[in-house]
């Protein structure tokens, strides 16, 4: 939780300058589209803002900034609403800048291998555009259907292939961005290789939209692989399928996608969906993708890893031998997120672990759990050591689910850290998970963060309340001043 500081507030002067420079019809004041910009997809928090605009292009970008910076008026920048650490609630009011309508794919480059995008395209939409020119873009968070390039900007997003093909980080090779201050610059270019300066790019990315505005950005595509399979093996414990993880490294082979769900998840899947789920009664399964260029040497990778498996001590195995099968064994993994949310009130606590640390992890997590008494529910990106751990309680009454729940979450977290891990892997710290960035940074890197924040945002103005916490000079303006 945030402090409360004092901001200027938009007043009807701010209104209708605001809407001179998006139009009218792109201001919303009215309840009912600023309770729906006040919330994103993290457990159950709301934060309404006090005005919510549209701009379609960097300009009009530039302008709202420059407005709010001159009244001293915070600004949240918000993509799809899709994230699960609060990184796009406006927690002190003010205006949410929604990129919503700077949708456009502006190029695919294909000799160079390289779109050019506006934030507000849809993930999926440009993986299916450029797939169709037999090229790929493999950062894919589960909500790849409705998130937003400029949040998977903000919050460096991963997915399921990120443990072959990497992070968005990976991909993004030049941004333009506008300052809190309205003014507007460019990072590079279509380049592959730029070491002119400091490398603002990668700064930006990541930076949960609390240093600059992205309103463009040139991504990096590779050739799509042409072949792939998918592998499901249920075992009879946790431990041993994290040790199945550790084997699969050991046998030398990077699998495209590594999963790991727990039985819990598994049966809130199968609610969810309404449909039985492949061996929901073991305790513990893997989903397991390999691709690549050469079909006979993907079928190999799948046949040796899959007896890697049995050799652990996998119960059974099963191929995905259609694609219909691969959709429906992705569709259990891709709806957790959802089913776990439909079980209780739950916190996500978005771990990050060197891969061959997982059982460990996973085990530390349970005896939380015990301590705690509390329900936990666990899956993840095993290959990369990003486990979810979802706490949840039946407690209706948010206070006393804190005082409850806050302990464990607090003790889960500490593992993570214990084995060299993190806070967060790909969610980010927003204003959920602030509290706790201590627990994995030290205070020089902690006070590096503020002093590169202070430069970028000397009045504190965008998207305050996340990551560090809010700062707000005494020589702000006040609103109409």
């Amino acid at each position: 939780m945030v402090s409360m500081v004092d901001f200027a507030t938009v007043t009807p002067d701010v209104i209708a300058e605001l809407e001179d420079i998006v139009g009218a019809d792109y201001v919303h004041t009215a309840d009912p589209e600023l309770l729906i910009y006040g919330r994103d997809e993290t457990e159950d928090l709301q934060y309404k803002p006090e005005v919510a605009v549209r701009p379609e292009s960097t300009d009009q970008v530039a302008r709202v900034m420059e407005l709010a910076y001159a009244r001293g008026i915070p600004v949240t920048p918000r993509g799809a609403g899709t994230g699960l650490s609060g990184g796009a609630l406006p927690v002190f009011g003010g205006i949410l800048l929604s990129i919503e309508r700077m949708n456009k794919i502006l190029e695919i480059d294909e000799e160079n291998l390289m779109a050019r995008v506006q934030p507000g395209v849809i993930t999926g939409v440009l993986q299916e555009t450029v797939l169709e020119k037999g090229l790929y873009y493999p950062p894919d968070p589960a909500s790849n259907g409705s998130c937003m390039i400029g949040g998977n900007i903000a919050e460096n997003a991963g997915g399921p292939h990120c443990v072959k093909y990497g992070l968005t980080k990976d991909y993004v090779l030049s941004l333009e961005a506008v300052m809190p201050n309205g003014q507007v610059f460019r990072t590079g270019g279509k380049l592959r290789k730029d070491v002119a300066g400091y490398n603002l790019t990668q700064l930006l990315v990541g930076s949960e939209g609390t240093l600059a505005v992205v309103t463009e950005a040139t991504l990096r595509l590779i050739p799509a692989p042409k072949y792939k399979r998918i592998l499901l093996a249920a075992f009879d414990s946790l431990d041993t399928a994290a040790q199945g993880i550790t084997a699969v490294y050991r046998s030398r082979i990077t699998p495209a996608a590594l999963e790991i769900v727990e039985q819990a998840a598994l049966k809130a899947a199968e609610e969810h969906l309404g449909r039985p789920v492949p061996y929901s009664d073991a305790e513990a399964q893997i989903l397991l993708e390999v691709d690549g260029f050469d079909e006979e040497a993907v079928e190999n990778d799948l046949m040796k890893v899959g007896e890697v498996l049995m050799e652990v001590g996998a119960l059974d195995a099963m191929l995905a031998d259609t694609p219909a099968k691969e959709r429906e064994l992705w569709s259990v993994r891709k709806c957790l997120g959802e089913a776990v949310k439909k079980q209780a009130a739950y916190v996500e606590c978005d771990t990050a672990v060197p891969p061959s640390k997982v059982p460990d992890l996973l085990r530390g997590v349970r005896e939380v759990a015990a301590k705690y008494d509390i329900r936990q529910i666990s899956y993840g990106h095993a290959g990369d050591g990003n486990i979810h751990v979802n706490v949840l309680t039946d407690n209706p009454d948010r206070e006393e689910r804190e005082k409850k729940l806050q302990p464990a979450i607090e003790a889960i977290f500490d593992v993570a850290v214990s084995l060299g891990g993190t806070i967060t892997g790909e969610h980010g710290v927003g204003c959920a998970q602030s509290r706790y960035l201590k627990l994995c940074r030290d205070p020089v890197a902690l006070a590096t963060m503020r002093a590169i924040k202070d430069a970028f945002d000397p009045k504190g103005l965008l998207n305050p309340g996340k990551v560090l916490e809010a700062k707000v000079p005494p020589s702000l303006p006040v609103a109409g001043a």
